[in-house]
């Protein structure tokens, strides 16, 4: 088989082509042909490093949909044939998705719908099961996402059409909730409206404060934010009482300042999240609901739903790697199997 590997972290050319054999499952595992792969930031960094030695031959890439190969002793809950996406594919494993098969533990493949392509099924993983976690750690719920769950609340997206922004913004407009959603600029206010917001506020030319709080007169329910630095500000200005912000990154800096008193004075609630720690339940929960937002047609893909998305094929895998660290809007696909699509 075809797979992208690399042997030691650096920049975007230590990854290299190879011809591998097909690995077999084990006890508990399931082999996937992986139709896309995707490329998330968190990609990137990890073969970034710092030119240091990986244990193991490392193939890139934790997100990827396919049709299931091969299954492992023990394993019931899928067959040859099923179509999955799968996630985390290269978190303590050397077998990401940037190959045309791929090993991986049962946890980590979940059911694609019928209805939803392998570019959606490949888009979901980091983005979608972070922005899962972000809309349910608010005080007082709900922990699960389904129609009429967030019914009441209003959320606010921080950069509406970044790749978790996106999801975010979906999975609360299909659960219910009114999603306001800050961007920078007229194209970018496009996507996310396209992607379900209700209100979109350009904090670069609006006053959002008041944006915000006209649309949110008793304020913002919870905060799905990247840039918790940059926005502390607007965030106290904005959130209602017993509000709760959940930080997924750190874009614009690792510090952040707070007014204790005024945080006090709305019981408010800072949630950090990493998907990495966060925990198989709710990963699981994650994934349940991921996939019946999919069966509901609530995540698509592409321009028209608000993520544009740039393709690679495998052999350009480095390009593609470049694609995301340059901070190309919209989601970034490897074409595996593109016969497969």
């Amino acid at each position: 088989m075809r797979s992208i590997v690399y042997s030691e972290t650096g920049p975007s050319d230590v990854l290299r082509l190879e011809e591998r054999s097909v690995p077999e499952p084990g006890p508990g595992e399931v082999r996937v042909r992986v139709v896309v792969s995707a490329v998330n930031p968190t990609d990137w960094k990890n073969r970034s490093g710092g030119g240091a030695a990986v244990a193991a031959l490392q193939t890139p890439n934790q997100d990827g949909a396919g049709v299931v190969d091969a299954v492992g002793p023990g394993v019931t809950a899928f067959a040859p044939g099923d179509r999955v996406w799968s996630f985390l594919s290269a978190y303590q494993r050397s077998s990401g998705t940037a190959q045309e098969f791929t090993v991986l533990p049962v946890e980590r493949v979940v059911p694609l719908p019928e209805n939803a392509s392998f570019d959606a099924g490949a888009s979901m993983g980091v983005p979608a099961m972070t922005a899962h976690r972000a809309l349910t750690v608010h005080d007082g719920g709900p922990s699960r996402l389904a129609p009429g769950a967030l019914t009441g609340r209003t959320v606010l997206v921080a950069g509406g059409a970044g790749a978790v922004g996106h999801a975010a913004i979906q999975l609360a407009h299909w659960a219910g909730a009114t999603v306001i959603t800050t961007i920078s600029s007229d194209a970018k206010a496009a996507l996310a409206t396209a992607a379900g917001a209700d209100v979109v506020v350009n904090y670069r030319t609006d006053d959002a404060a008041d944006r915000i709080r006209e649309a949110a007169p008793d304020g913002v329910d919870l905060v799905v934010e990247v840039s918790p630095a940059r926005n502390a500000a607007l965030n106290a200005q904005v959130l209602a009482n017993h509000g709760s912000i959940a930080v997924y990154a750190n874009d614009g800096g690792d510090e952040v300042t707070l007014d204790v008193r005024g945080h006090f004075a709305i019981n408010a609630r800072y949630q950090f999240l990493l998907l990495y720690t966060v925990g198989q339940d709710a990963l699981s929960a994650a994934a349940e609901d991921i996939t019946a937002a999919l069966a509901d047609g609530a995540l698509g893909v592409g321009e028209e739903n608000g993520l544009p998305l740039t393709r690679f094929p495998l052999e350009r895998t480095a390009d593609a790697h470049d694609a995301v660290e340059n901070g190309v809007v919209g989601k970034v696909l490897i074409d595996v199997a593109p016969e497969g699509r």
